[in-house]
């Protein structure tokens, strides 16, 4: 394991943590969605990490789909929060 993939991999473990606190703490709905987003980009980003380092692609569908969810999820939430909320006029 070279440096570069230590440091990277450090990044990576630090913000999974901080995200993690933030899905815990956060006081609304918003947050912690938020905070699900950034832990499926850590995920993702670790997989890449992962890629490139062993010279495959083996887990790129994974990668796509985890992408993919993530941002219909996203999209999904932030739908239904703003047909919550009154309309001004």
């Amino acid at each position: 394991m070279s440096i570069a993939q230590i440091i990277v991999s450090v990044i990576l473990a630090l913000s999974a943590v901080l995200a993690m606190v933030r899905l815990a703490r956060g006081p609304s709905l918003l947050d912690r969605l938020l905070a699900i987003d950034v832990l499926l980009a850590v995920v993702c980003a670790g997989l890449i990490v992962d890629m490139a380092a062993g010279r495959h692609m083996n887990n790129l569908t994974l990668v796509v789909a985890i992408c993919l969810i993530g941002f219909i999820g996203s999209v999904a939430v932030a739908r239904f929060v703003t047909d919550g909320r009154p309309r001004e006029h």
